[in-house]
C-alpha cells in the first residue's frame, strides 16, 4: 500500500492564481465577444522583452554549446563561479555589505527557494507568517506538516500570523512572543510597501535576541528608487546572524519564462540541532542543493550574468522605469475614481481598498464583468487581505494606459 502526503489534503481548494486563471477562463468563454478585451492585472508576469545584453549573451552561450571545445555538460549545483562572483560583487560588496560568492546560491527561482529553505529546517519550529503574504510562504509550510488544518477564514493552526494593516503601513511588527522562523517581503508581495531601516532593524534585533531565523524575500528590491530604503537585509548590523535572503532575476531582468534567482546564506548563520547545539545552516543548504538540483543550466547563467554589465544595468533600468510607469498611470486613474491606494510607489504592486460593502472577490468578479480587466482579490493573500485587491503594473503601455481609461468608467 503507497501512502499519500496527506498534509496536501489540508491545502485550500485552489492555489489562488489557478482559480484566477480557471474564473477568468470561465467568464471568456460565456462571453466570447469579451475574450479579446481581457486585460490581465492579476498575476505579477512581465511582459516586455529580455534586455538586448542578455539575449546577445544567450547566443554567444548557444554557440559554445555547439562547438565541442566548449560545450558544457553538467555544471555546478550551486551556480557557475563568474555568475556568483558578479551578483556577490555587484549587488553586496559595491554596497559595503559583506557577501562571500560561495554564500550565493544560483537557483531557478526565489519561489522554489522560499519553499525548498524548509528541507533543512525542524519540524518543531514556530513559524510567523505575515498577513496579507505571499501565498507560497503558507502552503509550502502546509505540504510540509508544520501546521494544522485551516480554520473558516483560511488561517491554519499552528502559524503565527502578523497583521499587515494602514495602521502600520503594512509592515508586520514583530510579535511580544518568541518565534523561531519568520518569513519578511520587501518591497512587499502583495501591498507594496516597504520596509525602512528603523523597521527592519527591530526585526534583526528581535531575531539575534530570541535565536530566530528571518527568511527575506528580496525579490523587488531592485524597484525601490527611495535612497532611505534598504534593499538588503544585510544592510541591518547583526543580519548575517540571522537571516536568509532570497533574490530573483525574474522582475528586474524579465526572467519569468527563463529562470534564474538566488539565495544568500550567510556562513555564520547557526540555527540548533535536537542536541541543544548550534550549527551552521550553510553547509546544510550547499548539501541540498548538491543533493536535489542540477543547478541552472550554463545558457541561462551566462544571460543573467549579462545583467551586470554596464550595457545590462542600463537595460534594466529602461525595464524597471517601463514598469513604474505603468504604476504611476494605474495608482492615479485608480486615485481618481475615489479608491484609497497603496504601493506602487517602489514596488510593481498597488493596493487598492475596495469600496465599502465589497469582498475582494466581488471586486474581482465586477471589474472582470464590466469592464474586462483581470485583478488579484486581496483575499487570496490571507484574512487581512480581505476589502482589497492587488494590481500588477507588469504590462505594456499600451494596456496599462487602456485599463486606466476603464477603470475611470466603472461605477463604484
Amino acid at each position: 500500500m503507497a501512502y499519500l502526503n496527506a498534509h496536501y489534503l489540508k491545502l485550500k481548494a485552489g492555489y489562488l492564481f489557478p482559480e484566477i486563471a480557471r474564473r477568468v477562463k470561465a467568464f471568456a468563454e460565456a462571453h466570447p465577444e469579451a475574450a479579446s478585451r481581457i486585460i490581465r492585472c492579476g498575476i505579477g508576469d512581465v511582459t516586455e522583452p529580455l534586455p538586448p545584453a542578455c539575449i546577445e549573451a544567450l547566443h554567444r552561450a548557444v554557440d559554445e554549446m555547439a562547438r565541442r571545445e566548449t560545450f558544457r555538460g553538467y555544471g555546478p549545483e550551486q551556480g557557475y563561479e563568474f555568475l556568483r562572483s558578479a551578483i556577490a560583487q555587484h549587488d553586496f560588496r559595491n554596497r559595503g555589505l559583506e557577501v562571500a560568492d560561495d554564500e550565493v546560491f544560483v537557483s531557478d527561482g526565489s519561489k522554489c527557494d522560499c519553499g525548498n529553505i524548509l528541507d533543512i529546517l525542524g519540524h518543531q519550529n514556530t513559524i510567523a507568517i505575515p498577513d496579507p503574504v505571499y501565498p507560497v510562504y503558507v502552503d509550502t509550510n502546509v505540504m510540509a506538516g508544520h501546521t494544522g488544518p485551516a480554520d473558516d477564514s483560511g488561517a491554519y493552526a499552528g502559524l503565527r500570523y502578523l497583521p499587515c494593516t494602514p495602521d502600520n503601513y503594512f509592515v508586520p511588527e514583530p510579535p511580544r512572543e518568541p518565534v523561531d522562523v519568520v518569513y519578511l517581503c520587501s518591497p512587499n508581495n502583495p501591498t507594496g510597501a516597504v520596509a525602512t531601516r528603523a523597521q527592519l532593524q527591530a526585526w534583526v534585533d528581535y531575531a539575534l535576541r530570541h535565536q530566530s531565523l528571518i527568511l527575506f524575500d528580496a525579490a523587488y528590491e531592485a524597484y525601490i528608487a527611495d535612497p532611505a530604503l534598504p534593499h538588503s537585509i544585510y544592510e541591518i548590523p547583526g543580519a548575517r546572524e540571522c537571516a536568509i535572503e532570497f533574490r530573483s532575476f525574474s522582475k528586474n531582468g524579465g526572467f519569468t519564462g527563463v529562470r534564474c534567482a538566488y539565495t544568500v546564506v550567510p556562513k555564520t548563520l547557526l540555527a540548533m540541532d535536537d542536541h541543544g547545539q548550534r550549527r551552521p545552516l550553510h553547509p546544510l543548504w550547499n548539501r541540498r542543493m548538491a543533493t536535489k538540483f542540477n543547478g541552472v543550466s550554463y545558457i541561462v547563467q551566462r544571460a543573467a550574468e549579462a545583467l551586470y554589465t554596464p550595457e545590462g544595468q542600463a537595460q534594466v533600468r529602461q525595464l524597471i522605469d517601463h514598469y513604474m510607469g505603468n504604476a504611476r498611470i494605474l495608482r492615479e486613474a485608480l486615485q481618481a475614481c475615489g479608491l484609497t491606494v497603496y504601493g506602487g510607489q517602489n514596488a510593481p504592486y498597488l493596493w487598492v481598498k475596495t469600496p465599502p460593502g465589497w469582498s475582494s472577490w466581488q471586486a474581482f468578479d465586477a471589474i472582470l464583468e464590466k469592464i474586462n480587466v483581470v485583478v488579484t482579490p486581496g483575499s487570496g493573500f490571507g484574512a487581512q487581505g480581505e476589502g482589497y485587491f492587488r494590481l500588477s503594473s507588469f504590462n505594456s503601455r499600451a494596456n496599462a494606459e487602456e485599463a486606466a481609461r476603464r477603470f475611470a468608467t466603472m461605477k463604484w
